[in-house]
């Protein structure tokens, strides 16, 4: 049934239903943004794109279908300017909407927020014609608008006099503010999220600004942004992250809270300047997407085991290795979440606090006003704690404070960048502490990595080469039965990638009396390895292979992470 738009209380009503029957809001969801609307005196449109609620697809269609009017296209954006009087590229750009044809005394009009009586009474007023309208993404028109009226050179931030620093950042800080600017930034981090991806990367080139996303741990490149909106994208960002936008010299690094679709987000914002402008990595902390839990996690029954028979010791130090982004710190908090309890008093020390866990209290370490991960580190021992975790060991005077937390009683549970675990006693010898320190503290070391999952509903199953039956040895690993590994097809639920998630994979080295005793000897990582694998260790690849023969990825994801030795 059609809505009519004399009446924007009443469309608006049936907006919300239409909405929530189509699944794309909750009902909750929409009240609080029309609650808001009313209280801002201000279009229930705007701001359900404002707050993420609904995605811009998404609130088009459900617009052009209580309204009858056709949905307009990218492909369907006029190539060049309309011919019309009395219309200026500073009213269209402001008010978002696009003249598309004049046919029959009217305007063929392109909208995003039919509610916009301003925007359409404008355009009468100033041309004498009727308004005819059409629905289309504030992202389509948006960029439409830029391709025919934008004057980069009046845009671009670079034009203003490089000695005035401060009306150059005023005119950032104002294009930063900016509809389109703050549309289109909002608009890459709702589809990021949407996505599953982990990190959003803008990289300004000589002639263009390259937007990639981490999706399932590989780049995949997206449409790049306006060249005459770079700077102001930029500028958008580090007001968002608190930073200063006055700063272009040096690296900068803050943080975002957002709602994304009614979920909340944490942003980790990271620029670095570069020869053609700020580079800007926004790592996705989707804490709802997030089960800390061994399971959830990927790991096996055994691997379980391991990671329970370590956290059950009273008092140690537990490490776990792998490389930025491989899922350390997920894995210890799931570590945490088991071992909270009305009896335990738990302790982080992170940089920055990355998921918030009830029951446990969590430090944000501050290196520019002296709170370092040693000096918290120090302090929190005198807040008679049980469990100790600290984000990650960086320098020889916090592994020895852990160290010594872990002989006077405490269980730590800390981070190190490594490649493995037998590798993880040498890099501590490296940093300086002491053998004795190191044999009696350390009770276990895990080393991980993160591996794609093949999609469930589009694997292909099939019989394994004999060349790689022999070379992995799978005989030995599933006697009975054709042996048959799983590859990538694609299909519209996994992008047609062929993988949808990840999975971990991981080796848990238990200390043992033979490990100590080579520890004290400053035995090599080799030698290590070989008498772990004397007690039962199993290598991260062995982990790899066993995932692979169970059908959740595949031989060439596990090689790419985990090599033989």
């Amino acid at each position: 049934m059609l809505a009519s738009l004399d009446d924007p209380d009443a469309f608006a009503r049936a907006l919300g239903p239409a909405l929530v029957e189509a699944g794309r809001v909750s009902a909750a969801g929409f009240e609080r943004a029309a609650r808001l609307a009313e209280a801002q005196t201000d279009s229930v449109v705007r701001v359900l794109s404002r707050l993420g609620l609904v995605s811009e697809r998404d609130l088009a269609e459900a617009m052009a279908g209580l309204t009858g009017k056709p949905l307009l296209t990218a492909d369907e954006m006029p190539g060049e300017q309309v011919e019309i009087e009395g219309l200026s590229p500073r009213f269209l750009m402001e008010r978002g909407v696009l003249p598309v044809a004049v046919t029959d005394g009217r305007v063929v009009l392109a909208v995003s927020d039919p509610l916009d009586r301003y925007a359409l009474d404008g355009v009468r007023l100033a041309t004498g014609r009727a308004p005819d309208m059409r629905i289309a993404e504030p992202g389509v028109i948006e960029a439409a608008l830029q391709a025919l009226y934008a004057d980069p050179a009046a845009d671009t931030p670079s034009a203003t006099a490089e000695g005035d620093l401060e009306l150059d950042v005023e005119r950032l800080r104002d294009m930063a503010s900016e509809a389109p600017v703050v549309r289109w930034v909002n608009g890459l981090i709702a589809q990021a999220v949407e996505m599953r991806g982990s990190d959003i990367h803008i990289e300004p080139f000589e002639a263009s600004v390259r937007v990639r996303l981490r999706l399932d741990g590989l780049l995949v490149d997206r449409d790049p942004a306006p060249l005459n909106m770079a700077a102001a994208i930029v500028s958008r960002i580090k007001i968002m992250a608190r930073l200063n936008i006055a700063e272009r010299r040096l690296p900068q690094d803050g943080r975002v809270k957002i709602v994304i679709r009614g979920r909340a987000i944490d942003l980790r914002v990271s620029t670095v300047p570069t020869l053609h402008g700020e580079s800007v990595v926004m790592r996705i902390l989707d804490r709802d997407a997030v089960h800390l839990d061994f399971r959830a996690l990927g790991f096996a029954a055994a691997e379980r085991r391991l990671l329970e028979e370590v956290l059950d010791h009273p008092n140690g130090v537990f490490l776990i290795t792998g490389p930025t982004g491989s899922g350390k710190t997920t894995t210890l908090y799931a570590g945490l979440s088991r071992l909270a309890s009305p009896e335990k008093k738990i302790f982080t020390v992170e940089d920055p606090v990355e998921y918030q866990i009830d029951g446990v209290n969590q430090v944000q370490v501050k290196p520019d006003i002296g709170l370092s991960f040693a000096h918290v580190l120090r302090s929190i021992l005198r807040q008679d704690p049980d469990v100790i975790m600290v984000g990650e060991i960086r320098d020889t005077e916090t592994a020895r404070i852990a160290a010594q937390a872990a002989l006077t009683g405490h269980l730590v549970l800390s981070t190190l960048h490594t490649n493995n675990a037998a590798a993880t006693i040498a890099r501590l010898m490296d940093m300086g502490v002491e053998e004795y320190l190191i044999a009696s503290t350390i009770i276990g070391v895990s080393a991980q990595r993160l591996v794609r999952r093949l999609c469930p509903h589009c694997r292909a199953v099939e019989p394994a080469l004999p060349e790689v039956v022999e070379r992995f040895r799978l005989g030995a690993r599933q006697p009975e039965g054709e042996i048959r590994l799983a590859q990538p097809v694609g299909c519209a639920r996994c992008r047609d990638t062929g993988f949808s998630g990840r999975t971990a994979l991981i080796e848990t080295m238990l200390m043992t009396d033979e490990l100590r005793r080579l520890v004290l000897g400053r035995a090599s990582a080799r030698e290590m390895l070989e008498a772990a694998g004397k007690s039962g260790f199993r290598t991260m690849l062995d982990n790899g292979i066993d995932k692979a023969l169970a059908g959740e990825t595949t031989l060439g994801e596990v090689l790419r992470v985990a090599r033989p030795a």
